[in-house]
């Protein structure tokens, strides 16, 4: 069993992104309702703060799109994970002390966005690649979780800071300054993992490959496995010549109501709750409750399959939505703006249960699936676009938002209704089910061909090493001689026809 042990360990140290993107992407929410930092800043303009979330997601989005599959490719999945970490590192030092300029606040967020967009697919890809398939949901779920965690930690520092105003301006400065502890946690592990097998194969590294599959499968396992990622990746290199980015719009990872509630919860809780400590609280429990509910898909996703997930979830958090709609605009408004102490509750309570259905689903399952679904040849591409196609549609929202809110106040809960009833749909009517599928098998689920038995029927007609070694013309050896019969039979007749 310890093959399996080595999996999970190097799987969960790779999911460690996660607890780095879920404390950055806390982080904002949580520090802007500090009045220090609204001093700090000399009190920046809702533009100016709808800005700093934006730099984070288009940065994001830069580096997901341009950067991350290349060098992921180029240079392996654990390099991406290294080089974004240190980058996390450099800017969080810039955001704590940074001077009182919000432009240098603003542009440390866009480094760690960059760097997000860079780390994070690369280190799904790996998880994907590494994971035995009979535990490959499980340990994709802790990725998720992860993200919890990480928001859990930002939002209890938070939380605690509220309660010590001796700290002037560190007290949203220690949250900003512990963004550096992920990163330092992956720094201290990746390096010693081994690199994906998969991608050590596409470079043709397959002695390097088999001593990484070794550490991770059983020895009685580690051949079958390895010739069936050669037979795949050799008939990927051979039929597949480049990336066709119209297989990469099958995947619904826009989750833009989440997305929302992330950034501007504390804009939402403001408008039923006066205290700053009280709205810091509420976010430090949603997010206790996340590790809670996200821990429910390590059991679910192997249980019931993740298109049954998916569905179920998009149709809870669409009644969330629905009801938090008609509470928050069929209910007295206080002449202050906010609510009557047991309609905050009930909000509260709605908003919970929207993260009850969200995380082992949307927030989950969806990391799993786009993970698995891509072959090896766009894989890198493939995730880094399924994460940045959100973070796309986050950066609109992240802009809009705040003005949706002002203008349609609860109505807007409507707009998040209606696009959760829309990715049930889609996913009862697109999406296949993988669960239980090896990642070689995944293409004949979106009715392409099976690339393993098409690699086996390259290995057996003699042409795999051949293949590996970048002759993608290559043929059997009984169609050479047969051309070689055919040729020698042309001359021969040319030399009868002569005489």
């Amino acid at each position: 069993m310890g093959y399996r042990l080595n999996a999970w360990v190097y799987c969960i140290s790779a999911a460690m992104t996660m607890i780095l993107y879920g404390f950055d992407a806390s982080t904002f929410n949580a520090v802007q309702g500090y009045a220090e930092w609204k001093d700090y800043f000399k009190h920046p303009n809702p533009n100016v703060i709808g800005s700093v979330t934006t730099a984070y997601t288009v940065a994001a989005i830069l580096g997901g799109f341009f950067v991350s599959p290349w060098m992921s490719d180029t240079f392996g999945r654990r390099v991406n994970i290294i080089f974004g970490s240190v980058l996390v590192i450099a800017a969080t030092c810039l955001q704590t002390f940074a001077p009182r300029v919000i432009g240098a606040f603003i542009a440390g967020r866009g480094i760690i966005g960059f760097a997000q967009g860079i780390a994070l697919p690369a280190a799904a890809t790996y998880i994907s690649e590494v994971a035995p398939t009979e535990i490959r949901g499980k340990v994709l779920s802790f990725y998720q979780l992860f993200y919890s965690v990480g928001s859990f930690i930002c939002f209890w520092v938070s939380f605690g800071t509220t309660k010590a105003p001796q700290l002037g301006e560190w007290r949203w400065k220690l949250v900003v300054f512990l963004q550096v502890l992920a990163p330092i946690a992956l720094l201290a592990t990746i390096p010693f993992a081994p690199e994906s097998p998969r991608w050590l194969v596409q470079k043709n590294k397959i002695d390097k490959a088999r001593d990484c599959l070794r550490k991770v499968r059983a020895e009685s396992e580690v051949e079958a496995e390895l010739l069936s990622i050669r037979e795949a990746i050799a008939f990927e290199k051979r039929e597949m010549s480049g990336v066709s980015y119209k297989l990469f719009f099958t995947d619904p990872s826009i989750r833009l109501p989440v997305k929302a509630l992330n950034n501007y919860s504390t804009i939402i809780y403001q408008k039923v709750f006066a205290s700053n400590s009280t709205i810091q609280l509420i976010n430090a429990l949603n997010a206790t409750m996340g590790i809670l509910f996200t821990l429910n898909a390590t059991w679910m996703v192997e249980r019931f399959g993740r298109r049954q997930i998916l569905i179920g979830g998009a149709l809870g958090q669409a009644l969330c939505m629905f009801i938090v709609s008609m509470v928050g605009s069929q209910t007295y408004t206080t002449p202050t703006g906010g609510k009557s102490m047991g309609v905050a509750v009930a909000i509260v309570i709605l908003l919970f249960s929207f993260i009850l259905f969200y995380k082992p689903s949307w927030g989950a399952t969806v990391w799993i699936y786009s993970s698995e679904i891509f072959n090896m040849k766009v894989r890198a591409t493939g995730v880094a676009m399924a994460t940045q196609t959100q973070n796309v549609a986050n950066a609109i929202l992240q802009q809009a938002f705040p003005v949706f809110l002002a203008k349609a106040k609860w109505y807007t809960f409507l707009f998040f209704t209606g696009f959760n009833i829309f990715l049930a749909l889609f996913c009862y009517f697109l999406l296949p089910e993988t669960k239980g599928v090896a990642l070689e098998d995944i293409d004949t689920l979106f009715g392409g061909e099976n690339h393993r038995e098409a690699g086996e029927r390259m290995e057996h007609a003699g042409v795999l090493e051949a293949v590996e070694q970048g002759d993608l013309n290559a043929r059997p050896k009984y169609e050479q001689d047969s051309d070689s019969f055919e040729k020698k039979e042309q001359v021969q007749h040319v030399e009868r026809a002569s005489a």
